[in-house]
């Protein structure tokens, strides 16, 4: 079965051909910025499954990890949509929000814990570290 999703506005859309990898919460700096103070919550993919349907633009940066981030959002609504590292070109990231099915997007890990503010909720049940995790294996 087909995972889809897209951005608030339509204009675009994705469509995996693979299962989920691993989903993290993730309290980094940056990731508290695109989330407007929150935890962005990522669903990891083999980036050769993932087909992207419409044009996004590409904010790149240096994470707190030294990793070259690219962060793909739709330029007419502005939704998060995909996060990617340099470092792992194999992988996409899609914000679990822009999923059409969220409940495919259950957390694994939560990371960077210790840049969390002291109001954050995290789920004690879900393994979590406090900075950048081991990398993830090529599939």
């Amino acid at each position: 079965m087909a995972i889809t999703g897209g951005c608030l506005c339509g204009a675009v859309r994705y469509t995996v051909d693979a299962d989920p990898i691993v989903t993290r919460v993730c309290w980094c700096r940056d990731c508290q910025k695109f989330g407007a103070g929150s935890a962005t919550v990522n669903v990891m993919f083999p980036a050769k499954a993932v087909r992207l349907e419409g044009a996004l633009q590409d904010y790149e940066s240096v994470a707190a990890s030294g990793n070259r981030m690219h962060r793909g959002f739709c330029p007419a609504c502005g939704t998060p949509i995909t996060t990617g590292s340099e470092a792992r070109p194999h992988l996409i990231g899609l914000r679990a929000g822009t999923l059409d099915d969220p409940e495919i997007a259950r957390p694994n890990l939560t990371i960077w814990t210790k840049s969390a503010p002291s109001w954050a909720v995290i789920d004690p049940k879900i393994p979590h570290v406090d900075g950048q995790p081991d990398r993830i294996a090529k599939p």
